[in-house]
């Protein structure tokens, strides 16, 4: 969807870059040495953090970044540094005296049990440093469409710093977007939207509130006018984000979502707003994506990016309830099931509809009560058909599915075939078209009947593509 084409969006991210280490494990007996779990450890993940996953979360929107910050010279430092690289994130990190930040977690069956952290407990980092991260600054600026501040109180973001940036980006029409953090908040003067989480507009304000409507309104009005901010987006948990400014207040509910771990979060948020305004988007559509992507991450375990086509697929399926994810399809199955609906499952690329795929899915719907149509994803089609194709993208295919009367459910599959969803799907009758022989389908042991329909002779998208090329 063209909404969502950043490829030529450019965001410049200044502030404190870490390295997270994850030690994931089996927990099965307690230490005789101290109360505590033993955790067998069975693998050891590394993932960019801080600052460098909004640029990781930028990269994974189809973006571009450049990412600047401090390191030590160390060897956490040179396996972010290959992180980065293989991320495909511009960097300009100047290396200090001081460790590289790092977060190291040990989790047992997916519970986090302690966090380690690897860092000065004051980052006094030299003026050379500095001079050394502002000259970057101003080789950077005119690279990119617009500006991040990704403060996590490590030393980076100190006033000087960010008031020299948000000068400098000004100067050249940039907008700046702060994630906030501690209560000095003099330094982000000047920002054009400042994202803090409730604690952080708490502790900011000096008072203690509820997460109610008028009680973020009230509060947030008061922190407009004493740091002349232009926005504020309050992110909320449970109740959501509110966008408040001297001339509109607007409050979008949080998407329905299980939440396995919150780290990272923020990052999302501010990645998805950067771009979708750098793109042009409208405020408002601009945070129910960022709120969209919020939903997205807060499901996954870790400081791990949310990709672009999980929020295309998220943000779309709000809007459609045919538009459906594997996970919300395998519970409406059990349901339907259950009150013994025959299920019928085919799949396809559908890329240009014409009257044979018509008739083909008019005659799979007969064999049952439920019609799933597994849909090839962008990328699926290009591996199959070339990188011509699609023609239309993997939205506009399924909105032009989904409309048809007959078709109950569109669910999309990335890979090359459809063997993992039909597995998971297993439905009561498969449907392939054309003159497929049954043993060849793909899939046909998850399901309990196969049919074959014959395509109508003279009808395929490859022919109409033909056609009008003359």
């Amino acid at each position: 969807m063209e909404m969502f084409d950043f490829s030529k969006i450019s965001v410049l991210v200044v502030g404190d870059v870490m390295l997270d280490v994850y030690y994931k494990g089996a927990v099965e007996r307690i230490s005789p040495e101290a109360p505590v779990p033993i955790v067998r450890v069975e693998n050891v993940k590394h993932n960019i953090g801080g600052a460098g996953n909004v640029c990781n979360n930028i990269v994974n929107l189809g973006g571009n970044t450049y990412l600047l910050g401090f390191v030590g010279d160390d060897d956490n430092y040179k396996k972010l540094s290959s992180l980065l690289t293989e991320s495909k994130i511009n960097n300009f990190l100047v290396e200090t005296i001081r460790p590289t930040v790092t977060k190291m977690r040990v989790l047992g069956e997916h519970q986090q049990i302690v966090r380690v952290d690897f860092e000065d407990k004051i980052a006094n980092y030299s003026t050379k440093d500095y001079e050394l991260l502002k000259k970057n600054i101003e080789d950077t600026i005119d690279k990119v469409d617009i500006v991040v501040i990704s403060d996590y109180k490590k030393g980076v973001c100190s006033s000087e710093l960010c008031k020299h940036l948000i000068s400098v980006a000004k100067s050249k029409d940039k907008k700046v977007i702060v994630d906030p953090k501690g209560t000095s908040w003099n330094k982000y003067i000047g920002a054009y939207f400042v994202t803090p989480n409730l604690k952080e507009l708490k502790d900011i304000s000096g008072k203690e509130f509820f997460n109610e409507n008028d009680s973020i309104v009230k509060t947030g009005l008061e922190v407009l006018d004493k740091f002349d901010f232009e926005n504020l987006l309050v992110t909320r948990s449970e109740k959501g984000m509110s966008l408040i400014n001297k001339k509109e207040i607007y409050h979008l509910p949080a998407n329905a979502k299980e939440v396995y771990d919150v780290s990272g979060a923020g990052d999302t948020v501010i990645a998805t707003l950067a771009l979708s305004i750098a793109r042009g988007i409208d405020k408002y559509e601009s945070i129910k994506l960022a709120n969209t992507a919020g939903g997205i991450v807060v499901g996954k375990l870790g400081t791990v990016p949310v990709t672009k086509t999980e929020i295309e697929e998220s943000f779309y399926i709000q809007d459609n309830h045919k538009l459906i994810s594997l996970d919300k399809l395998l519970i409406k199955l059990k349901d339907l099931k259950e009150k013994n609906n025959r299920i019928v499952f085919t799949n396809g690329c559908f890329d240009i509809i014409h009257k044979g795929h018509i008739s083909y899915m008019v005659k799979a719907k007969q064999l049952g009560d439920i019609l799933i149509i597994g849909l090839n994803s962008d990328s699926s089609v290009k591996i199959l058909k070339g990188e011509s194709r699609p023609i239309n993208n993997q939205f506009d295919r399924a909105e032009i599915l989904a409309a048809f009367n007959f078709v109950d459910y569109v669910v999309f599959f990335e890979e090359e075939t459809p063997y993992n969803l039909i597995k998971a799907v297993a439905p009561d009758v498969l449907v392939k078209g054309g003159d497929y022989k049954v043993e060849d389908i793909v899939g046909r042991e998850f399901a309990k009947e196969v049919a074959v329909i014959d395509f109508v002779d003279g009808y395929s998208t490859t022919n109409t593509i033909k056609r009008m090329k003359g």
